[in-house]
């Protein structure tokens, strides 16, 4: 799916690691939500509540998930689940676009 109808998009961003990483959160009506994102090269520790679906738009990163001692090519057009309370760690290797969908 390449948009999103009949959403609220939050207008404060989300900035993370001095502004490498920034995201904007959308709903949508039957509660779930979102967040569209952009991250520069660099490597990255976030923190799930929810389990995450991570939808690559362009791009290219290792991931590192957790449970796991071996990190993951991931590019455009690929995605990765990470369980709920829980880490990952993302090597981005170009400037990445994506898709977290938050998972209840």
């Amino acid at each position: 799916m390449s948009e999103f109808t009949n959403v609220t998009v939050v207008k404060e961003a989300n900035i993370f690691f001095g502004g490498n990483v920034v995201s904007r959160k959308i709903k949508f009506p039957d509660g779930s939500e979102k967040t569209l994102g952009f991250m520069q090269p660099g490597e990255y520790r976030f923190y799930t509540g929810d389990p995450e679906l991570m939808e690559i738009i362009s791009g290219r990163l290792d991931v590192l998930l957790p449970g796991t001692d071996n990190w993951k090519a991931i590019e455009g057009g690929q995605s990765f689940n990470v369980s709920g309370n829980s880490g990952f760690t993302m090597n981005v290797l170009s400037p990445t676009d994506y898709c977290c969908s938050f998972l209840k």
